[in-house]
């Protein structure tokens, strides 16, 4: 376990000097025709953005709380999809779960719970967008381990505001109930919020602090991580990418198996 902590905060460290390293040489170049703007920039982190966008997205969780020798790691693959006033988000994890102590030891490793977000785009400005609509996951888990077990069906909220170029803010709230499933396994009753900061450092670089705060409202689980991340958005041709790293260590932990330190990175692209 400490051989791979070590190993993941290689490859954190490494990205993080990629980014600044094409941030700094990117100042020394004349503009390029694919330079971003303003917008593009703010853009690339809007949730709500109206665009064909594929995002692979990652959580590591080196150390889980009240269990002795656990782990767990999540590959998200997330695609959205504009149509009309509908902004459609699809997203499939592939899970793994290691458990290595006195009472457990296993390590599962397959497909999680689909999730699904239709949300309509009530307002669509530069400086501010607002999306609302319903929310689902589905039981598609190839493991016990790996899922919920149950289906559950909610609405979620999202507000992305831009109040100066240097500047983005907003959250999303997700609100979901069960609808059945597996009768032996607990019912979902989930609430998640997520706020959103990001500050633009300028030729595409920006620290961000995007956490994810998951409550189980039947058991009162939950974890408050504080993030503290980096990231670069490059433009080439017409597609725009934007990666980043973003550690999160708990501030606040109740709950068997809630992440006491995570890292979360990614790589997302708009078309």
């Amino acid at each position: 376990m400490k051989l791979k902590i070590k190993n993941i905060l290689l490859i954190s460290g490494l990205l993080v000097g990629l980014i600044l390293s094409s941030s700094l040489m990117a100042q020394d170049k004349p503009p390029a025709k694919d330079e971003l703007t303003d917008e593009e920039k703010a853009k690339a982190n809007n949730p709500l953005a109206s665009a064909k966008a594929l995002n692979v997205q990652y959580y590591y969780r080196p150390h889980l709380n009240e269990v002795e020798g656990g782990m767990a790691n999540t590959n998200w693959y997330r695609l959205a999809i504009p149509t009309w006033k509908i902004l459609w988000r699809v997203s499939a994890p592939l899970e793994t779960r290691h458990v290595n102590n006195s009472s457990e030891n296993y390590s599962k490793s397959g497909f999680g719970d689909i999730d699904i977000f239709a949300a309509y785009l009530a307002v669509m400005k530069p400086k501010f967008t607002f999306g609302i609509g319903p929310s689902a996951a589905f039981n598609t888990a190839s493991d016990a381990a790996l899922g919920t077990g149950r289906n559950s069906l909610g609405l979620a909220a999202v507000v992305f505001a831009v109040p100066n170029p240097k500047f983005q803010t907003g959250a999303l709230i997700i609100w979901r109930g069960d609808i059945g499933g597996d009768d032996s396994r607990e019912k979902v009753n989930l609430l998640a919020l997520q706020p959103f900061f990001i500050w633009q450092l300028g030729q595409g670089l920006y620290f961000r602090s995007v956490p994810v705060i998951p409550i189980d409202l039947n058991t009162g689980d939950y974890h408050i991580p504080l993030g503290m991340g980096i990231g670069k958005v490059i433009k080439i041709n017409k597609t725009v990418f934007n990666f980043f790293i973003e550690p999160q260590p708990s501030i606040l932990v109740k709950g068997l198996g809630q992440p006491v330190f995570q890292i979360y990175a990614a790589l997302n692209m708009q078309f």
